[in-house]
């Protein structure tokens, strides 16, 4: 038998695969038990409600998200750079096998109406990447308002992508917030 720990992690790995993959609502917690291969009394003992699965999926989800787009920005010197390098890291999360868009508007399109945990997650999450673009933005030299637009960019480029199939959104994205940056450089 997995010790806590470890049973905790492979519940939210296998809900994580089956909630990005099918839907929150389409995968049920027997589905996360044969996926995890934990007994369902431990994942409830764990987890004792899906919405707590939900939430901790999420929150786990945006911790990843969040440090791969970090690592990777990191690896540019130039802040303008920096900002670049986002939409480039949106290109490769595009690229990957399987994907389906933003887990939070995901999530939120399917449960945000009924669950105020639900919409505060990605409201988290969207408020904390606008937040990560804001600090390249004024690293920068910019006004700190480019954050806005290129989060837009951004989310319009992931919508786009998760329809579409294809990573070119993040291209164009990428063109677009060059061409905002120029602009600002210009007027800043």
């Amino acid at each position: 038998m997995p010790d806590q720990e470890t049973a905790r992690e492979r519940v939210l790995e296998a809900a994580g695969e089956l909630f990005y993959a099918r839907g929150v609502q389409a995968v049920g917690m027997d589905a996360v038990r044969g996926g995890s291969g934990v007994s369902l009394k431990r994942l409830y003992q764990l987890f004792p409600s899906k919405e707590a699965l939900v939430l901790a999926y999420l929150r786990q989800r945006d911790a990843r998200w969040r440090r791969a787009l970090a690592e990777h920005v990191d690896t540019r010197a130039a802040p303008e750079e920096k900002i670049v390098a986002v939409f480039d890291w949106l290109h490769r999360w595009f690229s990957e096998p399987g994907f389906r868009g933003c887990a939070f508007v995901n999530s939120f399109g399917e449960l945000g109406a009924t669950s105020a945990e639900v919409a505060e997650e990605a409201r988290h999450h969207k408020q904390a990447f606008h937040d990560y673009l804001t600090g390249l933005v004024t690293a920068s030299g910019r006004p700190a308002a480019l954050a806005d637009q290129l989060a837009l960019l951004a989310e319009g480029a992931i919508t786009t992508a998760a329809i579409s199939g294809t990573p070119e959104p993040a291209d164009r994205a990428r063109d677009a917030a060059r061409l905002l940056m120029d602009a600002t450089a210009r007027t800043a």
